[in-house]
């Protein structure tokens, strides 16, 4: 009741703020601009690059037929580096001085969470793909939506997974020392008491490691024959590298942050038969390949090249953020936007399980699937 009681008072004061004309800003007669704030330098951009991508073609897509209610849509992109200092001056650029009208993301895990009170303050709609985590969604924010699945609860449904798969065998896990990493143990933890799985080794290292010998032997010496590598890219990347090198291979198994095909090229061989989780479609499947020659149709060769998992989590949710501008007509206000957004049901979007969110559910929870790499295509495929 509490909770409820919260909610309704948050946005209650949404409207307040439409009311006083400040939930006008970003739309003209001729336009809607909206904003998003995502690593574009450093390693973390081969993630925001492709989510920007995502972004872009969905934009493209609704400018091409028409724009939105007689209105083209225009993006602006601020680079944070994936540090949270820098997200959240770069949030208050696209509110204050850009004066966006809605915020299509906000960059990984840890850097939404450390924005919320901005997000909150301004009372702003806001999508997040990038990084959803049960900080984001519990409790409730009334703007704010994040579309996709729990960190922990796809960890736990991938280790569910392996150990049907191979029981009674000795597991090992490596994670971050962070709230990524927290979230890959819980959902570890939760998948190891249903199971009873016997783990014979546990570590948890320093954001930005590259080194993992000293991991990787003890894994060996301690007879790993599942693993769970709970880094990103370069930290699972390094993980197999070095397993490489001492001769073993366990069955293995990635989260879908790090689950991008360029870690295949940079692995090698090694990542052939690699086991992943994650709740949008393979670019090798059928939607997969519809959604390639969608992004064929908008983006140019270079573009094309850079897509990965993270294209396709922007695309999503910025259509589903553009289906409820259109359902607000032509009287746009934040207030609309995000009750229309909240009544999203079942949407279809291609590349994903459909979309709903609700009245007071601000957490799309999305299916999640097995797949396997395919090292010679370099791609993943769905388990059978």
């Amino acid at each position: 009741m509490r909770l409820k009681r919260t909610f309704g008072a948050a946005l209650a004061a949404l409207v307040m703020t439409a009311a006083a004309g400040l939930a006008n800003q970003g739309v003209t007669d001729s336009e809607i601009v909206l904003g998003e704030v995502e690593p574009l330098s450093g390693p973390p951009a081969l993630l925001g690059v492709a989510h920007n991508l995502g972004v872009r073609l969905a934009i493209a897509e609704a400018n091409g037929a028409g724009g939105v209610n007689g209105r083209r849509l225009r993006l602006v992109a601020e680079d944070d580096g994936y540090v949270s200092t820098r997200t959240i001056q770069s949030l208050r650029k696209l509110i204050a001085v850009d004066r966006v009208f809605a915020l299509t993301a906000v960059s990984g895990s840890g850097q939404a969470i450390a924005a919320l009170p901005v997000l909150e303050q301004s009372g702003i709609p806001a999508m997040i793909p990038i990084g959803p985590v049960t900080q984001l969604y519990e409790p409730p924010r009334p703007n704010v939506f994040v579309l996709g699945q729990a960190y922990d609860e796809g960890v736990r449904q991938l280790a569910l997974y392996l150990a049907d798969k191979y029981p009674g065998k000795k597991w090992g896990i490596v994670t971050q020392d962070d709230d990524y990493g927290v979230a890959v143990r819980e959902g570890f933890n939760r998948a190891r008491r249903e199971k009873n799985m016997q783990v014979v080794f546990e570590s948890v290292y320093r954001r930005g490691q590259q080194d993992f010998s000293s991991e990787m032997l003890r894994a060996k010496e301690a007879g790993v024959e599942v693993f769970i590598a709970g880094g990103i890219i370069s930290e699972n990347v390094a993980m197999l590298k070095e397993m490489e090198k001492l001769g073993i291979k366990p069955v293995t198994g990635i989260f879908w942050p790090g689950r991008v095909e360029a870690v295949l090229k940079l692995i090698g061989p090694a990542s052939d038969g690699l086991y992943a989780v994650d709740y949008v479609a393979p670019l090798a499947s059928a939607a997969g390949q519809r959604f390639m020659e969608l992004a064929r149709k908008h983006l140019n060769d270079r573009e094309v090249q850079q897509i990965n998992r993270y294209t396709m989590t922007g695309y999503a949710s910025t259509r589903v953020l553009i289906a409820a501008i259109q359902r607000c007509g032509r009287q746009l206000t934040w207030a609309c936007a995000i009750a229309e957004l909240g009544k999203t049901r079942e949407l279809d979007l291609g590349v994903m399980a459909p979309v709903s969110f609700g009245e007071r559910e601000r957490f799309s929870n999305q299916r999640v699937n097995i797949m396997r790499a395919d090292f010679p295509n370099l791609t993943f495929r769905p388990v059978d």
